[in-house]
């Protein structure tokens, strides 16, 4: 197939390269001279513009963004829009809102455009293992694009899947985060655990090592646990400051709009904004009170 990637960074570079390395010609736009050289070093054909790249394509065409959520987004597809005909398919492989992807998907439906959410992971080993893909989207669309999802997928039949109409992509895909949110806590809880029990020694890469295999903790998180723990066990010069994408803060308020308890996830979320804060007015508060009705001593800074 013929496929238009637009935003080659991280990710969309490295699934334009799979798109090719499966025999798919890759168009690709991205607003930065060096993506679109390595796009071309790598067999593709690079696009200095949207409007070039949508004029290389043959109809009906296929636009795949991989660009940040929110008003980039709503900018891209706006410009594809006034480019596009009937026919054609936007899909969006980045991590959007599944609300802005309905809002988006109907603006372009009145058009006959169809839109296609695909929430995507595998970060930078997607390239060599394959893509988790999440899709949503209308029957007759997708199946036309399952050429596509086969190659970046990590099999035929292995790791994607359509799993409703559009919206239902993005939606498993922050429901995906969420979960990550919370088993990523729960490995640095219990490392942290081990880390504070000076008196027993622990090689934490050991430790990290031993669960990988036979374990029921193990998973691809703790492989990468351990990789971090061989190159750096201390987490020297790394400061404890852990952003966040948006998808975490969105499956929480999800929860609470379906009345669904989701305390691990919460919680995991607000260790991720507590981590931000270096100069809590609310522990000095806290650390006042004490003194206040405990006459507990204060630790000056």
């Amino acid at each position: 197939m013929d496929i238009g990637m637009v935003g080659l960074g991280r990710m969309g570079g490295n699934m334009a390269r799979r798109l090719l390395r499966g025999g798919h010609r890759v168009h690709g736009f991205d607003p930065a001279a060096e993506p679109r050289d390595a796009l071309a070093a790598d067999g593709g054909h690079p696009a200095g513009s949207l409007e070039t790249l949508v004029a290389a394509l043959p109809a009906p065409r296929v636009l795949w963004m991989m660009v940040p959520a929110g008003a980039i987004t709503d900018a891209t597809v706006e410009a594809l829009s006034a480019l596009l005909s009937e026919g054609d398919v936007v899909v969006d492989g980045g991590n959007a809102n599944y609300k802005d992807t309905l809002r988006r998907a109907e603006a372009l439906r009145g058009k006959g455009i169809g839109y296609v959410d695909c929430g995507t992971s595998g970060g930078v080993w997607g390239l060599e293992q394959g893509y988790s893909l999440m899709v949503g989207g209308d029957d007759a669309v997708v199946a036309r694009l399952r050429p596509l999802f086969e190659v970046l997928a990590p099999g035929k039949d292995q790791g994607w899947g359509h799993v409703g109409p559009v919206g239902a992509g993005h939606f498993t895909k922050m429901v995906h985060n969420g979960i990550e949110y919370g088993m990523m806590q729960a490995y640095a809880e219990g490392f942290s655990i081990l880390q504070h029990k000076r008196e027993f020694g622990f090689d934490l890469h050991q430790v990290a090592e031993i669960w990988r295999h036979g374990s029921v903790v193990r998973s691809w998180l703790l492989d990468l646990t351990a990789d971090a723990l061989a190159k750096n066990p201390g987490m020297e010069g790394i400061s404890p400051w852990v952003n966040d994408s948006g998808e975490g803060r969105w499956t929480v308020q999800e929860a609470i709009d379906l009345d669904v308890p989701a305390p691990v996830i919460a919680l995991s979320l607000i260790s991720r904004l507590r981590s931000r804060d270096d100069d809590s007015y609310a522990d000095r508060l806290l650390a006042a009170m004490r003194n206040e009705f405990g006459g507990h001593a204060i630790k000056r800074s």
